[in-house]
């Protein structure tokens, strides 16, 4: 029984296989290429070969010039194996803050055909920072009247890296009056609280020292310390008490400095200094001081700096409110950073070449353009468009790359050159946008005919001239450029006629006169001529991009003039043979028409070559 399918038997799984492979690599490369490396490495550390990952071969590499395109670029490619390399120093916290993830993200262009390929790279981070307290030595002045399971906000260590290298864990030196607890803030941040587990006899012992000791459990582990002096304060009856446990307010990002965010109270029973409330920060870092200011006074929070929502968008902080007997109490802040259109997107513009081919195809890629908005949400969000009419379109690969491709029929002699403006705009509201200008020029083909400036020549030549004078002069031009415009004019057969070269870009040329002969003045001596284009190193023209002409002889073999006319013949006018007025037994074999020597009336000869395309 016959083999029905195509595809069984050992080359049809072959070939199966092959498609199926296939399949796998089109979906791999429409995929990121993604590595991992912990930072800090070396300038020159192998990060992983591109190239293979990419699915290139090494001999591939020189053709497609494979480079990194960043704004920032941290890696570079080897052009001789494709290997990504280290290129810059890598610090996560420096890069990405304390950002549970930190990806590089930048694109790999190759060329021929232009090709863009996204790459991210994830850093790890690696225990290189150790916990640190603002202050070595801490002053906390607790009243001896405070009552068991008070509480008393301390100030936090902090610890730029991330994840199991962040920190984890406070130690409390052991004291019978005090304990630690641990509390986590809205964003994850934790905050600690000294708890009085003992009432306190300030006759007794009017300081406490105590140690505080913070640890990450990153490999290796990193800590640090700072000395607690507790002064025992005498006694104040009531503690100040805030309106609320919880103040929160949005806020728009670059408000001018001086704006008002919002006010905390709290209030307290006493009377006199005992009822003086202050208003302070407490465990704080050195951003948000250069943000906020509160008024210790008023407990007004007002904008000292630029708030910029690409930089944070939202702040936790904790207040505390002291009365003059230093009872205190505290309440949390939350201030939330809205968005605002404040960046118009950026364009980053690639030109494989601008220089383009006047005959190029129709999608052949120009330029790689990729943009960047700062911004979030509809405002990052980006239109690239082409301003103006153009033979061009701009194609989109992924969220923020594009290309810039051919989408018409380029003419250099209409237009040699154009300023291509490429305009990014964003959807935020009113939009921003920007724009970048790439000069493209083009370059000649040879697609066009050349042309005679008279459709027809009358010539009149004196019988027995000398050889070689001038008896016509033609003139033509063609548009294209160098080679593509350098053009002769010759018969196209016989001898007798010598045409001068005619120089490119519409320059004339003479015909000169006939050699003498023995022979009847009405003897081919005049040839159907050609104006063809010679190009050095290729062959002329003699189809479709030449012009045919035809000339009429008129003779008078006793008469002392001779006209000649230079007729336009097209090809599909044309008579299957030579006419000679109305006598064809004048006609020999040959190509060339013969009159007899003895006709002593005025004749006229019309002859011409056909077209062949």
């Amino acid at each position: 029984m016959g083999n029905s399918s195509g595809w069984r038997g050992p080359a049809g799984r072959r070939r199966l296989l092959f498609l199926f492979l296939l399949s796998l690599l089109s979906q791999a490369l429409s995929q990121p290429i993604r590595y991992a490396i912990p930072q800090e490495l070396d300038r020159g550390s192998l990060v992983g070969n591109l190239a293979k990952d990419l699915g290139f071969g090494v001999g591939d590499l020189p053709t497609r010039n494979l480079r990194v395109i960043a704004e920032k670029k941290f890696f570079t490619v080897s052009p001789e194996n494709g290997d990504l390399f280290v290129s810059d120093h890598i610090d996560r916290e420096e890069i990405c803050g304390k950002k549970s993830t930190c990806v590089l993200e930048f694109e790999m262009v190759a060329e021929k055909p232009l090709n863009v390929f996204h790459v991210t790279v994830l850093i790890q981070d690696i225990n290189d920072n150790p916990p640190t307290f603002s202050e070595n030595i801490t002053e906390l002045e607790i009243s001896e009247l405070a009552i068991t399971g008070a509480t008393f906000a301390m100030e936090s260590a902090q610890d730029p890296d991330v994840g199991v290298n962040s920190l984890q864990q406070y130690y409390l030196s052991p004291d019978p009056h005090f304990s630690l607890i641990q509390k986590e803030n809205l964003d994850g941040s934790r905050y600690l609280e000294l708890v009085l587990k003992a009432p306190l006899e300030r006759e007794e012992q009017l300081h406490h020292h105590l140690v505080l000791t913070a640890v990450d459990v990153g490999e290796p582990s990193r800590s640090c310390t700072t000395q607690i002096r507790v002064i025992i304060a005498d006694a104040n009856d009531n503690p100040p008490v805030f309106t609320q446990d919880m103040y929160r307010v949005s806020v728009a990002e670059n408000l001018p400095a001086g704006s008002f965010v919002l006010k905390v109270m709290a209030t307290d029973l006493d009377e006199g200094v005992n009822a003086e409330i202050i208003y302070a920060y407490i465990n704080i870092g050195k951003a948000v001081r250069q943000l906020f200011k509160l008024d210790s006074k008023t407990g007004e929070l007002t904008t000292v700096g630029e708030l910029d929502f690409e930089e944070s968008d939202s702040y936790t902080i904790r207040v505390e409110a002291k009365d003059g007997g230093h009872h205190t109490t505290y309440c949390k802040v939350q201030i939330d950073i809205s968005d605002e259109n404040d960046n118009a997107p950026e364009i980053t513009l690639t030109s494989e070449s601008q220089h383009i081919q006047e005959d190029a195809e129709l999608g052949t890629a120009i330029a790689l353009i990729k943009t960047h908005d700062l911004d979030s949400g509809f405002n990052g969000e980006i239109l690239c468009q082409l301003k103006g009419k153009f033979p061009f379109k701009i194609v989109q690969d992924t969220k923020n790359t594009y290309r810039l491709v051919t989408d018409g029929a380029l003419d250099r002699e209409q237009i040699p050159e154009y300023n291509v403006t490429i305009t990014a705009t964003d959807k935020g509201n009113p939009p921003l946008s920007s724009s970048k200008t790439i000069t493209l020029h083009i370059l000649d083909a040879n697609d066009n005919v050349p042309v005679f400036h008279q459709a027809s020549y009358t010539v009149h030549v004196a019988e027995n001239n000398p050889p070689g004078a001038s008896i016509a002069h033609v003139s033509a031009s063609d548009p294209d450029l160098g080679p593509n415009g350098s053009a002769t004019v010759s018969p196209s057969s016989g001898v007798g006629l010598d045409l001068g070269a005619l120089p490119p870009r519409g320059d004339s040329g003479h015909r000169p006169a006939p050699r003498r002969s023995s022979r009847p003045a009405t003897e081919g001596y005049f040839q159907p001529g050609l104006y063809s284009k010679t190009i050095p190193g290729a062959l002329p023209n003699y189809s479709e991009r030449t012009l045919l002409y035809s000339y009429n002889l008129c003779a008078a073999s006793h008469s002392s003039n001779t006209e000649f006319k230079f007729l336009n013949i097209k090809a599909e006018d044309a008579v299957p043979q030579d006419l000679l007025c109305d006598e064809a037994s004048w006609f020999e074999s040959n190509d060339n028409p013969k009159m007899p020597s003895n006709s002593g009336n005025l004749q006229q000869v019309s002859f011409f070559k056909p077209f062949l395309p």
